[in-house]
């Protein structure tokens, strides 16, 4: 049978690579089991202490405050570092936050100890992040909320910042704000996904990663180049999908040349997503221009076999009774406020609050 080395009618230089690509990836792969082990174990940990809490009369009396204390001090002293009161707490939180997991280990294989290697399996298969990603989850106390990063962080491949970006510039809350409260509830079963064109919508769009001052006077170019500056930023912000196509996209019409700020194709709705920036207020010469915009890619750019045009306007401050008196009900056409700052907690907490007040009062 002829050998079959892969590299055997290759250069040195080919053989040199192979190596070197098995090494980084067999690396990664270890690293990545390393991090899984380490998020067993802490679930581990955090079931233990509870279960030491609760297990006999007066133990909470007797430990009390001391016991992570005294854990700290006798883990340190017996395995070495890594094992500070203040990660204690987090293991115990963890555990107190994912106990439901638990649920699906039997009495009998809960682990006790390093053996029982049919429960720890199952724990590293159920776990899909890195310990750092749990520890930036755990300061969420809403449930729902800190499910819909964990599928967001785990379906986009979300490293450490790109998810703790995510969860300051409130991304559960802005999709909140686009949607019906049966598609927010929805939001935490099975994180954001995108089937129609309303899915793709934010509100606002924070674009604090432009670095452009809050109350700086810049023009609508100026904010434009910023974006294609930091365009890899954008699309992140943009959300699933997106696919950048041009920047001032020109199309003739009657001798006349019309600019689209920015286009863009979604492949996961099959549409192009047309977005213009203004600086200013939302007018309904805005939205009547966008329109003809998407007309236009509609009738003359778009495939018979692709979705209609999205067009979305970004603007400082919108009006939806503007939108609402100035568009047809199944209009493509969105506005959306965009902030170069990241919003308060309590600023979208409010602004949830007035919608699920106009909410309930349409279907009243």
């Amino acid at each position: 049978m002829k050998d079959q080395h892969p590299q055997a009618s290759g250069s040195l230089d080919d053989l040199l690579l192979a190596l070197s690509e098995s090494h980084t990836q067999l690396q990664q792969q270890a690293a990545r089991s390393v991090d899984l082990a380490l998020v067993a174990r802490n679930w581990i940990f955090g079931w233990h202490i509870v279960e030491f809490e609760h297990g006999a009369a007066g133990r909470v009396e007797m430990y009390g405050k001391r016991l992570l204390d005294d854990l700290a001090q006798k883990l340190t002293e017996k395995l070495g570092a890594g094992f500070s009161k203040r990660t204690l707490e987090q293991c115990r939180r963890f555990y107190l936050n994912y106990r439901d997991i638990a649920q699906t280990l039997s009495a009998q294989s809960l682990p006790a100890s390093p053996a029982d290697t049919v429960a720890i399996a199952t724990l590293l298969g159920r776990f899909r992040l890195g310990w750092s990603h749990y520890v930036a989850l755990l300061t969420l106390k809403n449930a729902d909320e800190r499910r819909f990063y964990e599928i967001e962080a785990i379906n986009n491949s979300w490293g450490v910042r790109e998810l703790q970006r995510q969860m300051a510039s409130l991304l559960y809350e802005r999709l909140a704000l686009s949607r019906n409260p049966t598609e927010v509830k929805a939001l935490a079963q099975e994180g954001h996904v995108i089937t129609k064109a309303a899915d793709v919508l934010k509100n606002p769009y924070v674009l604090e990663f432009l670095n452009l001052p809050e109350h700086h006077a810049y023009s609508e170019h100026e904010l434009e180049t910023a974006i294609i500056d930091q365009l890899q930023l954008f699309l992140l912000e943009l959300g699933k999908g997106f696919l950048f196509e041009a920047r001032q996209k020109r199309f003739t019409f009657e001798d006349d040349h019309f600019y689209v700020d920015l286009v863009f194709y979604n492949r996961l709705l099959r549409c192009y997503v047309l977005i213009d920036l203004k600086r200013d207020k939302l007018t309904h010469q805005d939205l009547g221009q966008m329109q003809m915009y998407v007309n236009y890619f509609d009738r003359f750019v778009k495939r018979d076999d692709e979705n209609a045009t999205i067009g979305i306007i970004l603007c400082k401050q919108k009006n939806d009774a503007l939108v609402e008196i100035t568009l047809p009900k199944d209009a493509n056409i969105h506005a959306s406020e965009y902030q170069l700052y990241l919003p308060s907690k309590e600023e979208l907490q409010q602004r949830l609050n007035q919608w699920g007040t106009l909410t309930n009062e349409e279907e009243a």
